[in-house]
């Protein structure tokens, strides 16, 4: 099973739990066992806490009575006050000659130029939602937590001897409204590898360079086994 699968299902079952308005600002998984995608997965929602303006609730996954994904994430209602952006957008070309992107189901990506070119991966690229979507934002931030895992950012530091592996835990902060049937720029920095771990950042970006969503990963990252 695809990691985006089981965030994307576990958000989408905990916002359908929460008070009329409220929509996710943060989710913080952690994958302890391959899933199936041929296999059904139960979700359960405990709902922790809900306060004046914010709902915290925790999502466990399970298949065959076993749990595969675990997630915390918090909900809130739109707040006025400042928007601030310091980070500039990267100065790329917009998407063009677009491909699907396989097992990623009605998915389709575009590739600009990225800053590690000999990555065994795209650390940056261009995505969108093929299907016509609702206007419903809480399926628009589970599209967007599904493609969030699409990509590892520690493929900049693959070699003949070690590369990434399965993903440990998966970290997401939605900042901005966003359409993911519309082009959305994802840009994943690696930043080290130590002790079989390797760490990456990233940010999500509308085609109109607002900032709508931050990630954090951990993956395993191992040498390869010798034949």
């Amino acid at each position: 099973m695809f990691g985006g699968q089981p965030v994307a299902q576990a958000l989408r079952a905990a916002g359908l739990t929460v008070p009329e308005g409220r929509l996710p600002h943060s989710l913080h998984g952690y994958f302890l066992r391959a899933g199936d995608a041929g296999q059904p997965t139960d979700f359960r929602v405990d709902r922790d806490r809900d306060g004046g303006s914010y709902s915290a609730r925790r999502v466990t996954a399970l298949q065959r009575d076993e749990v595969i994904f675990t997630m915390s994430c918090s909900f809130t209602t739109t707040a006025d006050g400042p928007d601030v952006d310091d980070v500039p957008a990267p100065d790329v070309p917009g998407p063009e000659n677009p491909v699907p992107m396989g097992r990623i189901v009605s998915m389709e990506t575009a590739l600009p130029p990225y800053p590690y070119p000999g990555s065994a991966w795209p650390t940056r690229y261009w995505v969108r939602c093929t299907a016509d979507l609702p206007d419903d934002p809480l399926l628009h931030a589970c599209v967007l937590a599904y493609v969030s895992d699409v990509s590892n950012g520690t493929a900049a530091y693959h070699d003949e001897t070690a590369r990434s592996g399965s993903s440990l835990d998966h970290a997401l902060w939605f900042h901005r409204p966003v359409r993911m049937d519309e082009w959305v720029l994802m840009d994943l920095v690696p930043h080290t590898i130590a002790h079989g771990r390797g760490f990456y950042s990233g940010t999500m970006r509308s085609a109109d360079g607002a900032l709508v969503a931050s990630i954090a990963q951990e993956s395993l990252f191992r040498s390869r086994r010798k034949t």
